[in-house]
């Protein structure tokens, strides 16, 4: 119900459908958000198996990585980097601080820094396109951004900086989303649990009363 009357019924910001780089995205901010939108909800929960009154949120996730994706080959800003290998905004480390960033021309959330856990934890969602920047950030970054503990959390090619530091909130979701991506195990564990059981029940009960209201 809070969903429904609430996030979903901002009709203009939540439930839009608006098109962004010829790609409908049915739910969520303009362009998507930060891209932790789409991963931290469904490590364990099955956005294929989750469908409201307006969207199956694995098709809209998905659209909603895609976006990411066109955004940084389109470049608006014309940060140095951004391609079709560089991209994916998220909230991480940047050189001033710490930022939720997000597309969008003007709002100050896309200063050029760029998380390696935005496309490589969208493995599910744009497994070419995921498959691609990690082969980039590894290859030719490579030393880079690549320490002892994995990717490090951040980097801005244009002022020329990368993260000192490792983040596990950010790294986590790259392994699960990878193997959901591969085999969808986590996936397949919790979706057998009372609690997504009691979820998607809930969900299916509220769907019929949302779509009468919105009528």
């Amino acid at each position: 119900d809070c969903y429904y009357l609430g996030w979903a019924g901002d009709v203009d910001r939540y439930v839009h459908g608006k098109r962004h780089y010829g790609i409908r995205q049915p739910l969520g901010r303009p362009l998507g958000g930060p891209l932790f939108f789409t991963h931290y909800s469904y490590l364990g929960l099955d956005p294929q198996r989750v469908i409201d009154a307006y969207a199956n949120h694995f098709d809209n996730n998905r659209a909603i990585s895609l976006i990411h994706h066109r955004y940084a080959i389109d470049n608006p800003n014309k940060h140095e980097g951004y391609n079709r290998f560089v991209w994916g905004l998220t909230s991480s480390q940047n050189p001033k601080g710490y930022k939720a960033h997000s597309p969008g021309v003007g709002s100050g959330l896309d200063d050029g820094t760029i998380a390696p856990t935005a496309a490589i934890s969208a493995f599910p969602y744009t497994p070419d396109e995921s498959e691609a920047s990690l082969d980039y950030f590894y290859h030719q970054l490579g030393s880079k951004i690549w320490g002892p503990f994995g990717f490090h959390d951040a980097f801005n090619l244009g002022a020329e900086w990368v993260s000192p530091s490792y983040l596990a909130i950010d790294q986590g979701p790259m392994a699960v989303m990878i193997e959901n991506h591969r085999t969808e195990l986590p996936w397949r564990m919790f979706m057998k649990s009372d609690v997504a059981k009691t979820i998607l029940r809930k969900l299916a009960a509220a769907r019929p009363a949302a779509k009468s209201a919105s009528r």
